[in-house]
């Protein structure tokens, strides 16, 4: 099943790849036109994005009582589960079945990884709320808002709310929370169906799931306050990538201003969460660039930025995973070969052979005790 889910990966990742094959080009001799010190500067500010984010997992698995990873060890991990986001996505949980097969192999909880990779989504959307909060005051104040940018806002928002009222749920009961669960499967399944014609969620999975989590939080249901750490990484997350933001405007030598920098990044990094193409192919670079160019820069100017930071944070991560998640296979492969082999169980049926008699034994002795004299 591994191995097919991976195999499945990395092929649409490589359909994706092909078929934006012309992008990247284009991406390429953007980046070549660029001041390659603020570049390379924007690539060592993402590379520390990746590391904060293996971080940020850290922080919350010692907060959900898990113990035993580090966060150099974790990096690999976290990269594939961005990548695994990228490919599918779907609202941040794609890359779960990487955390878990990691939990198995790790011979820790799967219910607490299950409950981190949670906790980790949510507290990303609450950093990004926090950014977003700024960047709609200053499209505001610019009359620049748009019903596009409000709809998506309203999205996220919404999804957040939901996160974070099925954790609350989980808290406070495991029964609640499956009742819950069970009617946000019976709501998808009911809008799927027409299109589907089959259950797209399973009941006794929501159940499970529901175990799980609520299994999972009663660590965190006795120190709250250990979320503090996550929730400050998930800040410098947003951070880090506003700074590849303006390397990105410095590179190109473009005026900037704080609130152009704010409300850029915002409007680029909703829709990359709300879009239904992954990692929001397409749709940002569209979006970004008319957002670019409302705030008075040069069409050519804003698809040049557009292009280039989309290739710092969406491409190069998008290969890191690749190599990662084949890097991830090759240890597990190590791991099970390392594995000392378990003795075969005796089948039913199976009749040992009878001891035989030694010239030691005494007269009498050896023999079938069932056999016929």
């Amino acid at each position: 099943m591994r191995k097919t889910f991976i195999t499945i990966v990395l092929v649409l990742s490589i359909i994706l790849i092909v078929a934006s094959i012309s992008e990247i080009e284009t991406i390429i001799q953007t980046l070549q036109r660029g001041d390659w010190l603020y570049l390379l500067l924007a690539i060592f500010a993402e590379g520390l994005w990746l590391v904060n984010l293996a971080a940020t997992f850290h922080s919350i698995y010692r907060a959900v009582g898990i113990e035993g990873e580090t966060i150099w060890g974790f990096l690999p991990v976290i990269v594939s589960a961005n990548f695994v986001n990228i490919i599918a996505p779907s609202a941040g949980m794609s890359g779960v079945t990487i955390i878990i097969a990691r939990a198995r192999q790790m011979k820790y909880s799967t219910a607490r990884a299950t409950v981190a990779s949670t906790l980790f989504v949510e507290s990303d959307y609450l950093g990004f709320l926090s950014v977003l909060a700024v960047g709609m005051i200053v499209l505001v104040r610019r009359n620049n808002l748009s019903a596009a940018e409000i709809t998506a806002a309203a999205i996220l928002v919404l999804v957040a709310l939901i996160f974070a009222f099925l954790l609350f749920l989980g808290m406070r009961s495991e029964q609640s929370l499956g009742k819950a669960l069970l009617f946000l499967t019976r709501f998808v399944n009911s809008l799927l169906r027409p299109f589907i014609h089959r259950e797209y969620l399973q009941k006794a999975h929501a159940l499970d799931f529901a175990h799980d989590v609520a299994d999972g939080l009663q660590q965190l249901k006795s120190n709250p306050k250990s979320m503090i750490m996550p929730i400050l990484f998930a800040l410098i997350n947003k951070a880090l990538l506003l700074s590849i933001f303006t390397l990105v405007f410095l590179a190109f030598n473009v005026p900037i201003s704080i609130g152009t920098i704010i409300a850029g990044f915002s409007i680029g990094y909703l829709f990359l969460i709300v879009s239904p193409t992954p990692a929001g192919i397409g749709i940002v670079e569209g979006s970004l660039t008319l957002a670019l160019t409302t705030m008075y820069i040069p069409l050519g100017i804003a698809a040049i930025i557009t292009l280039a930071y989309r290739g710092i944070t969406f491409w190069l991560p998008l290969f890191l995973g690749m190599i990662s998640l084949r890097w991830l296979d090759f240890q597990k492969k190590l791991h099970d070969q390392n594995m000392p082999a378990q003795p075969e169980p005796i089948r039913s049926g199976f009749k040992p052979n009878p001891p035989v008699a030694s010239l030691e034994d005494p007269p009498g002795e050896g023999k079938n005790p069932c056999e016929h004299q």
